[in-house]
């Protein structure tokens, strides 16, 4: 609704739909009720009981999900995908020297892709995995997994594929066994954490994530307006606004959605940086490079403005 509000749009109409009862019920009362677009949900479950209902009536889904299972089809992924954030933070550390690489992954379907996309990701830039240890969210897991690593060590870098609070318990054990001056990574998962520049574990990791630059003006402006401050993944819902008003430039009143707009290969801006979506239906994002220092989060390797041709 800020979304609507800031862009003076006379254009577009959000109707809200509450899914705790029921996603695909939510999405058979929006189309009924004149629906072309579907912003949301923001669960994989969600997205799954939406998505064949939105088919059948030709109506796109632009979901704030990151599971690329559900992409497709009709349905758009505005959420971050943590392949990306690996690819982008495995370029960065070997353009700055580093060429064996190691993994903590936690189990689950989370892991799983991070771990795929971390050994492709290694491979395509001509480095080195030299172990890979999965561990489980239990008390001891992730120290058990960094004794395991050790036996390998050394190592130039080692991605912690999980929250940065979990980083920063295995840090320490983690240089500890290959040297104080092994890098740690982190996924995009670590940019909706608060804090990180105060565990002194994490000084000079490295992880790569969408810019904060207008959130931070986003989260000012929502502050002022509603008196509480906004989720981190609520910038999803501004952009997918943003793109709605965009596009409805050249969408005709009573017409299906153009659906086709949102191929643009240019792409679109956001809170969040450029996006674009991929053949997939999965937005590729421009992503920066932040640093942990004792003073806060520093880029060191800014986002592109845009997609090349």
């Amino acid at each position: 609704m800020l979304a609507v509000l800031d862009t003076g749009t006379d254009k577009v109409r959000i109707t809200n739909y509450d899914t705790a009862t029921g996603a695909g019920a939510a999405a058979q009362r929006a189309i009924a009720e004149g629906a072309q677009l579907i912003l949301g949900p923001l669960l994989a479950d969600d997205v799954r009981a939406v998505a064949p209902i939105a088919k059948a009536a030709g109506v796109p889904v632009l979901s704030f999900s990151n599971d690329v299972s559900v992409a497709g089809n009709g349905v758009y992924l505005m959420g971050y995908v943590p392949g990306q954030s690996i690819d982008r933070v495995v370029q960065y550390a070997r353009s700055r020297g580093v060429s064996t690489f190691a993994g903590l992954i936690p189990n689950g379907l989370y892991g799983e892709r991070a771990s795929t996309a971390f050994l492709r990701s290694v491979e395509g830039a001509g480095g080195s995995v030299v172990s890979l240890q999965t561990y489980g969210r239990t008390a001891g897991g992730v120290t058990g997994a960094v004794t395991r690593l050790n036996a390998k060590a050394p190592y130039d870098a080692v991605l912690v594929a999980d929250a940065g609070t979990t980083a920063a318990v295995a840090a320490p054990l983690i240089k500890r066994g290959s040297g104080a001056s092994t890098r740690i990574l982190g996924t995009e998962l670590w940019n909706s954490e608060n804090g990180l520049a105060a565990k002194p574990a994490l000084s000079g990791a490295w992880f790569a994530s969408v810019s904060n630059t207008l959130y931070r003006q986003y989260a000012a402006k929502y502050r002022a307006r509603y008196n509480a401050g906004p989720y981190r993944l609520s910038s999803l819902g501004y952009d997918a606004v943003l793109l709605t008003v965009r596009i409805a430039r050249d969408w005709p009143v009573g017409r299906a959605f153009p659906e086709s707009k949102l191929r643009d290969g240019d792409g679109f801006a956001g809170i969040d940086g450029a996006f674009r979506f991929g053949r997939d239906g999965v937005a590729e994002r421009a992503l920066e490079v932040q640093e942990i220092q004792a003073g806060g989060l520093v880029t060191v390797s800014p986002a592109p403005s845009g997609f090349g041709k």
